[in-house]
């Protein structure tokens, strides 16, 4: 029988009922005939270009793309990534651009000449080629509170403040406020969240509904209401992005549970399942609140990571399927830690989608043609979901999986790994069979003599080789 693989993650919070790992795998469904109706493909690697600083407390804060050319903050540092050509090969250097304050996150957006750049509740930034980096200093700036997050549209920084109010620059120019150009969000008593910008309206979220605003021109503040007012809320500020024409976010209604929305013109739409919830629900609302999401598109697939302290769950908007994403880090021991996908921010520019690190001040570029993280091997899991006999118990005499075989890399003789849970908690009896070493492009890689099973097992896959990773299809005996 073949065994479904491209389900995605599913981990109950009972896990005899599904114990679905998908870590750096992401499942793929043809849109023509296959040989299986759903595969697994390997996440990006990620390649150096260069190296800010070594130090933790130069990690990267925020990246942007202002007129084509990529901006990180990394540390308290605004940097531009340079691109230049020696003897027709791609190389890559940094110009300092001066000081961000602060630690956390940045906001940043742009009018097409100047990226305002924000640190929550801090200082803002105005960068113009011309002119460089300079602290807005109008007064104004922070009449009606503490600017947190900035979004444009229509020619007009707009940003919400840590009061009910949210507020405007000057008409393209950044450097300019008053302090009579705000709006305020009163369908609800609760606190703004931050802003997103959808369909030309700019929607001002709280921490239980998101109001609507539209541009009427005229004299003074020029946003009116437009009578959208959703019951949904966002709970991480720096989670809401706009992505392929929707808005995505972590949040909720009024004493809801996080989840993960979707907003396309109508209403607010779940996306995430009952696995993901059940893991949001048992994060502190601190841990809720510091999360951030990373959009990017890959070979005509949409991908949102909601990145948390500790994990990175990953939605495929094309599949409408979640995967996780892990990375390797060297710990003092020099041994490898699991941690959450090292990515802090990621932008689109020379035709690279680049990165920047959440350890030090590394700038990378994601790519399908190296399989590790800065010459780290990516660990590769998933677990096909339970199999069982209506209660009977069986043999496997015969498990054989399809990968694409005699692609080493380098890897004389690549390996996967599988292990078999009977309880659903706990793998053993792991063996390693050859994917096919280089040219074998028929190899089978095959696991006989699988022993008995009571009532259920779960099938868990294992690869490190840095070598193409595609699994094709999953079949056993079952007798």
């Amino acid at each position: 029988m073949e065994i479904p693989i491209g389900t995605g993650f599913y981990v109950s919070d009972s896990l005899p009922i599904s114990h679905q790992e998908c870590v750096n795998w992401f499942p793929s469904i043809p849109q023509g005939p296959a040989l299986s109706d759903r595969q697994l493909f390997g996440t990006a690697g990620i390649e150096l270009l260069l190296t800010t600083s070594s130090l933790a407390t130069d990690a990267n804060r925020g990246a942007y793309d202002l007129a084509g050319i990529p901006y990180f903050v990394n540390g308290n540092t605004l940097y531009r990534l340079n691109r230049g050509f020696v003897s027709g090969v791609e190389t890559f250097s940094t110009t300092s651009l001066g000081t961000i304050s602060g630690v956390g996150r940045v906001s940043m957006a742009d009018n097409g000449t100047q990226l305002m750049i924000l640190v929550p509740g801090g200082n803002g930034y105005i960068y113009t080629v011309a002119g460089g980096l300079t602290q807005i200093t109008d007064s104004d700036f922070t009449a009606n509170g503490n600017p947190q997050y900035v979004v444009f549209i229509d020619g007009y920084f707009a940003c919400t403040t840590d009061t009910k109010r949210w507020i405007i620059s000057a008409l393209n120019d950044g450097t300019t406020w008053s302090a009579l150009d705000f709006g305020s969000a009163e369908a609800d008593p609760d606190p703004n969240v931050a802003p997103a910008v959808y369909n030309n309206q700019i929607f001002i979220t709280g921490s239980e509904t998101t109001e609507g605003f539209q541009n009427i021109g005229g004299a003074g503040f020029p946003f009116q209401r437009n009578n959208i007012i959703l019951r949904k809320g966002c709970y991480a500020p720096a989670s809401l992005i706009s992505m392929n024409q929707q808005l995505f976010m972590i949040g909720g209604g009024k004493d809801e549970s996080p989840a993960v929305w979707t907003y396309a013109g109508a209403k607010f739409e779940k996306v995430s399942t009952i696995a993901i919830d059940t893991v949001l629900a048992d994060y502190s609302d601190e841990t809720i609140e510091d999360a951030f999401s990373i959009g990017w598109g890959h070979k005509g697939q949409y991908f949102i990571a909601f990145v948390f302290t500790d994990r990175a769950f990953v939605y495929n908007m094309t599949t409408k399927l979640w995967h996780e994403q892990k990375s390797g880090i060297e710990n003092s021991d020099g041994d490898l830690d699991q941690t959450r996908w090292r990515v802090n921010s990621l932008v689109t520019a020379y035709g690279h989608t680049l990165v920047g690190d959440f350890a030090d001040g590394r700038i990378g570029r994601l790519t399908d043609s190296l399989y590790q993280e800065y010459g780290t091997d990516v660990i590769r899991l998933f677990t096909a979901p339970g199999i069982h006999n209506q209660g009977r118990s069986f043999r496997l005499p015969k498990i054989e999986l399809t990968m694409e075989a005699g692609v080493g890399n380098g890897v004389a003789d690549p390996k996967v790994s599988l292990a078999i849970s009977r309880n659903a908690k706990t793998f053993d009896y792991e063996r390693t069979r050859s994917i096919g070493p280089i040219g074998r492009y028929e190899a089978r890689t095959i696991w006989y003599k699988n022993g008995r099973i009571p009532r259920f097992c779960y099938l868990n896959f294992r690869l490190s080789d840095p070598v193409k990773p595609v699994v094709i299809k999953l079949e056993a005996d079952i007798v």
